[in-house]
């Protein structure tokens, strides 16, 4: 790599991996909430390792997150030191004393509105019954003061750079889209020289697509919570909605790809005297599958989003004989219920599950031309 392309590369590589950012504002925050909690007036500067931990706390992956979690964990942390104070003002320390107080606060800490935070109930009330013992109103306010002090720093880094992680969501979204590219072009292959599917692979394909959708959607919900009250989503506002965009119609596509691959692997299979297609209307759905696949690979540009056309346009571009791989794709599937029909005509069965099929295949295309 040249010189030159350095810096644009590495500035590349640290937006796809927000987890470096993130260690980087907690770095920051803890060292700023360590230096507060060593100059802060007793007790308080008697204990200032709890304000880094409040800064770690408040600094997570989004602003409104760290808002969020800091409140939560400040509200587990006292809820901790009331179940330790109650126990305290009635029984001495001892095992029993702390097996009530752990088993008070484990119950407590499943209170919906402590989120994740929960786990802290246990441990403040172990630290107050433990560390506190003689002067628990003076440990419980240093304790709490602290790490609200730490969740306001870590809270303040994160509001003046904010994470904003539009970079991984747009590759989860691309591998998305290349996963289904493969997906369709395999079953063309598969339907045009290998004729009925079989079931076990083809399963385990299905199964194996799954992740990857599941990982695209949790990558852009993830941006979409970054994006509230951050001042950087400003900037990105219009790549936010593409993104946006592009992981309905993706899901879309990907929800058709899993109901064509079901149908096939139900009624296009050897053991089966009716098949959906037959060696009639293989190559015919094989060649829209492929249409599809081109429609995705077309899509390189993950910044461009999905469907920048109507279906309209796509239709204008069909009439005039384009090679556009979007008015490929409608042509195609437009030429499809006739292959069906005439089909039926010939054979005398239904084909219901290839009228099906076709449905299915223009939902697809019409999420990803919309």
């Amino acid at each position: 790599m040249s010189a030159r392309r350095f810096p644009g590369e590495a500035y590349r590589v640290w937006h796809l991996h927000p987890r470096w950012s993130l260690a980087l504002r907690g770095a920051v925050a803890a060292a700023l909430a360590w230096g507060v909690g060593m100059i802060v007036p007793p007790p308080f500067s008697e204990y200032p390792y709890y304000a880094p931990l409040g800064a770690v706390v408040a600094t997570t992956s989004t602003l409104a997150r760290s808002v969020r979690e800091s409140a939560q964990a400040v509200g587990a942390l006292l809820l901790g030191a009331a179940v330790a104070l109650a126990v305290d003002t009635v029984m001495s320390p001892s095992a029993l004393s702390v097996a009530l107080v752990v088993g008070v606060a484990m119950l407590c800490a499943g209170w919906r509105a402590l989120g994740q935070m929960g786990t802290w109930v246990a441990n403040a009330a172990l630290f107050v019954l433990i560390l506190g013992q003689g002067e628990e109103a003076q440990y419980v306010g240093a304790f709490a003061g602290l790490v609200l002090v730490g969740a306001a720093i870590g809270v303040g880094v994160n509001a003046v750079w904010p994470p904003l992680p539009i970079s991984p969501s747009e590759a989860a979204l691309d591998r998305l889209r290349d996963a289904l590219a493969e997906q369709a072009e395999a079953l063309a292959e598969w339907l045009e020289h290998r004729g009925p599917l079989a079931p076990e692979e083809w399963e385990r394909r299905r199964a194996g697509l799954r992740p990857t959708i599941e990982r695209a959607r949790a990558e852009v919900a993830h941006t979409s919570e970054a994006s509230r009250g951050n001042l950087r989503a400003r900037r990105h506002r219009t790549r936010a909605t593409a993104q946006a965009a592009r992981v309905e119609a993706l899901g879309i596509t990907a929800e058709g790809m899993d109901e064509i691959v079901r149908l096939l692997v139900t009624w296009e299979r050897e053991d089966l005297d009716t098949v959906a297609l037959g060696p009639e209307l293989r190559p015919e759905f094989a060649s829209a599958l492929r249409a599809l696949a081109e429609v995705l690979r077309a899509q390189a540009d993950a910044g461009a989003g999905v469907g920048d056309r109507s279906r309209a346009d796509a239709g204008d571009e069909a009439g005039a004989g384009t090679d556009d791989p979007v008015a490929r794709l409608a042509r195609r599937i437009e030429e499809l219920p006739g292959d069906v029909r005439a089909a039926r005509e010939r054979s005398g069965e239904d084909h219901l599950v290839a009228a099906a099929l076709v449905v299915v295949l223009r939902r697809s295309a019409d999420a990803l031309e919309a």
